[in-house]
């Protein structure tokens, strides 16, 4: 296992299936967690994958520069899971406090641009090491409402699109079934 995406929709068991890979690596497991409490709900969530996951995992609380990141913990001894790429995207939208309008065109943060080129320049270096990125698929449905939701649809397609072409392999999970989409099946 070298760079492996995961894809999914919301509670598809794409985090079990990525947890479940870094589990069978062999290696020791550095998760980065993307995720930020933003309201009480969150912070209950985000409490409640903390507690699921084993105790001898090193867990990375990383919410904008997880290139950075990935740099710091990577190595032939490891392997690093993100979850979630979509909530990093989010946390890009909305740093340094952004305002979207609700109609017209959107000007995205100069932080998204830096970090998100940061993570792909990091992704495609051939020592990049074990990584499993853990992302939602969210452009099978209706186009959403409002300008920055249709932002926020656009840049997770092409963010997936792009760490999955410099991915190895790349799973769709759907009701907790993997599907292989590309490279060897997991």
């Amino acid at each position: 296992m070298n760079r492996t995406l995961i894809l999914g929709g919301a509670r598809s068991g794409k985090s079990g299936y990525a947890e479940r890979l870094a589990m069978q690596s062999g290696k020791e497991v550095v998760y980065i967690a993307t995720a930020t409490a933003g309201d009480s709900e969150m912070a209950e969530r985000i409490a409640h994958h903390r507690k699921q996951r084993p105790a001898h995992w090193t867990t990375v609380e990383e919410g904008l520069a997880l290139a950075a990141a990935l740099r710091t913990w990577r190595a032939p001894q490891r392997v690093v899971l993100v979850d979630c790429l979509t909530l990093w995207l989010t946390n890009l939208l909305f740093c340094d406090g952004a305002q979207y309008p609700d109609i017209g065109a959107l000007t995205l943060p100069e932080r998204f641009h830096t970090e998100r080129a940061a993570l792909l320049d990091e992704l495609s270096r051939s020592d990049a090491g074990a990584v499993i990125f853990v992302s939602n698929e969210v452009g099978m449905g209706i186009v959403p409402y409002g300008a920055v939701s249709r932002a926020f649809t656009d840049e997770a397609g092409r963010l997936n699109q792009a760490v999955a072409a410099l991915c190895d392999e790349v799973v769709f999970v759907a009701a907790g079934l993997p599907l292989t989409l590309k490279g060897a099946p997991c």
